[in-house]
C-alpha cells in the first residue's frame, strides 16, 4: 500500500515516549486557525512511500529508537487509515512502539465500515496523542470548521478500548485562552480514565510565512505568541476541571 508522506523526521522528541522516527502524513479536513503547516492540508499532495520504505528508514537507525517507536501524525493521518494500520501492523510484528498523533475527527461511531476500520488500527496501537481544539461545540466550529462530535466521541472511544492517551490542547489568546472553557475541558477530561498526559501549547505563529509563501490568508495575523508560562497557567486550570470532576465521580463533591 503507498501512503502519501509530506515529511519524515527521523529525530523527534515530542511526538511520544523516547526518541521516534515521526511520519507526518499528507491530508486534513480541519482548517483550524492557529494551523502552522497549510502545506500538509492537500491529500494528493506529499511523496509516495510504502510501508517497506518507512521500516527500512526506522530500521537504519533502530538503535536510537531503543525506548521510543514510530508515531504517525499529519495533516490528519486518519485520512489515510488504510495505510496507518498497515504500517503499524507492520510495525506491532516487529515490536516496535506504535503511537497516534490524530484530532480524531474521522471518527464516525454510526458507520460499521469505519468502525470495523478503526477497531483494527487500535488492535495495533499502542498510544494516542488527541488533539482537542476547543471544548465549546459552536467555538469549535468557529476554530476548526469542523464539528466536534465525532472528536468528543472519539476520546470515548478511546476509553473504551483502554487505550493511553495523551491530550495535546493548544492556547490560543483571545480563543482557548478563557478560564471558562479551560476549566470545562477539564471537567470533560476528568471523566475519562486512560489519560496519562496532558500537554498545553502555547499559540505561536511561526507558520505565517508559509501561508505568505502559499498566498493563503492568515487569520490570526495579529495575534501575538504566548508567553510559554501562559500555557503553564492554562494547564494548571484544566488539571483543576480534571481533578473536581475525579472527585466529583467518587462522591467527594
Amino acid at each position: 500500500m503507498i501512503g502519501r508522506v509530506h515529511s519524515v523526521e527521523s529525530f523527534g522528541t515530542v511526538d511520544g515516549p523516547g526518541i521516534r522516527m515521526v511520519i507526518f502524513l499528507s491530508g486534513c479536513p480541519m482548517r483550524c486557525l492557529y494551523c502552522h503547516n497549510p502545506d500538509t492540508w492537500d491529500p494528493k499532495g506529499g511523496n509516495p512511500m510504502t510501508v517497506e520504505e518507512i521500516l527500512a528508514q526506522f530500521e537504519q537507525a533502530r538503535p536510537f529508537y531503543k525506548k521510543g517507536g514510530i508515531t504517525v501524525s499529519g495533516g490528519e493521518p486518519l485520512m489515510q487509515i488504510r495505510f496507518v494500520t498497515e504500517l503499524f501492523e507492520a510495525a506491532r510484528a516487529r515490536n516496535i512502539h506504535t503511537c497516534l498523533d490524530t484530532s480524531g475527527i474521522t471518527f464516525n461511531p454510526s458507520s460499521e465500515g469505519i468502525m470495523a476500520m478503526f477497531d483494527r488500527l487500535m488492535a495495533v496501537t499502542d498510544l494516542v496523542m488527541l488533539d482537542i481544539k476547543h471544548i465549546d461545540p459552536e467555538e469549535h466550529i468557529k476554530l476548526c470548521a469542523q464539528p466536534q462530535d465525532n472528536i468528543l466521541a472519539f476520546a470515548r472511544y478511546l476509553e473504551q478500548k483502554k487505550i493511553p492517551v495523551w491530550i495535546r490542547h493548544v492556547a490560543v489568546p483571545g480563543i482557548t485562552d478563557n478560564e471558562t472553557y479551560l476549566y470545562r475541558l477539564g471537567r470533560y477530561l476528568g471523566t475519562l480514565k486512560n489519560i496519562k498526559a496532558l500537554d498545553v501549547l502555547p499559540y505561536h505563529d511561526m507558520g505565517k510565512a508559509k501561508y505568505h509563501e502559499l498566498g493563503l490568508p492568515y487569520a490570526l495575523e495579529d495575534v501575538a505568541p504566548m508567553e510559554a508560562g501562559r500555557a503553564v497557567e492554562c494547564r494548571k486550570v484544566i488539571l483543576r476541571g480534571m481533578r473536581e470532576a475525579r472527585l466529583s465521580q467518587a462522591g467527594g463533591v
